[in-house]
């Protein structure tokens, strides 16, 4: 628990729950991106940003713990992540969840016995509780009375919203979203995004997300980097919206946001959040 607590007390002295300083990610000789700086506030929805090959899932792997950096480091909260003891590691990992970019979900398994699976791995839950506690986060996303269908029977969103009810299973402080929107079509997408919002907001979560889905970056996105693939290092931080009417934003940044235009796309909100999304559409 020392994970958590620590996460806790740089939430609640205001500061960052995740902090990275001058990292350099890559493999072998190989270098993906240096000179990565940035915090992460608690309840940020923080995009990782930037076009294929520039290093966006590798990063996510470092922060998650799967990869060493190359040099740099990482810290949650209080606690020294890279570098750091893996015990730490393993502590701060339990305070968080992932959502990988197909779901993974147990072909073999129905949605309960996906999401129970954690359960029963990391608690002491009986078997009544531990059920109870399934219905409860399934509900959470939408998916009350899907308990007992297997991943099959099931729509692409419905099944990323199951991946979404299991990476809440420990009731984690940060979640990590993989190309969460992969394979949606635009209103299962916009559902998805909602659902991040929502649950950022009931639940106080922060959510890390890589994502080069232009709708949601500019719908939802409180924060965020740009990683370029050419220089190797982080273009732009800060909120994309603002990126927008920045006229300090490097061109290869305002080109992927408008996607090769010179200005903010049409019909999306200013705001920075998702129009309506507490009024009650599908999830």
């Amino acid at each position: 628990m020392a994970g958590k607590r620590k996460l806790e007390r740089a939430a609640a002295l205001g500061g960052p729950v995740l902090s990275v300083r001058d990292l350099k990610v890559g493999y072998g000789n190989r270098v993906l991106m240096r000179d990565v700086v940035f915090d992460v506030a608690p309840q940020d929805i923080f995009f990782i940003m930037g076009g294929s090959g520039c290093g966006k899932s590798s990063l996510l792997r470092v922060l998650m713990g799967l990869a060493e950096p190359q040099s740099g480091s990482v810290n949650y909260g209080s606690s020294a992540f890279w570098p750091g003891e893996e015990e730490t590691r393993y502590k701060v990992m339990r305070r968080c969840g992932t959502l990988f970019q197909n779901g993974a979900l147990w072909s073999s398994m129905t949605l309960a016995e996906n999401v129970g699976l954690i359960l029963e791995q990391y608690t002491d839950l009986d078997p009544e509780e531990l059920r109870r506690q399934v219905v409860v986060k399934l509900s959470m996303v939408g998916l009350a009375g899907f308990e007992d269908f297997y991943p099959s029977e099931i729509s692409g969103g419905m099944r990323k919203r199951a991946g979404l009810a299991r990476a809440l299973a420990l009731d984690p402080e940060i979640l990590f979203l993989d190309e969460p929107s992969a394979g949606l079509d635009p209103v299962s997408s916009r559902q998805l995004d909602e659902l991040v919002v929502e649950l950022s907001q009931s639940l106080q979560s922060t959510f890390i997300i890589v994502s080069h889905e232009l709708a949601s970056i500019l719908s939802i996105a409180t924060n965020g980097i740009f990683l370029d693939a050419d220089s190797k290092r982080m273009a732009a931080k800060g909120r994309p919206q603002d990126m927008l009417t920045d006229p300090s934003t490097p061109p290869v940044v305002m080109r992927f946001l408008t996607r090769g235009g010179e200005g903010p796309m049409p019909g999306l909100p200013s705001g920075g959040k998702m129009a309506n999304v507490h009024a009650g559409g599908g999830i």
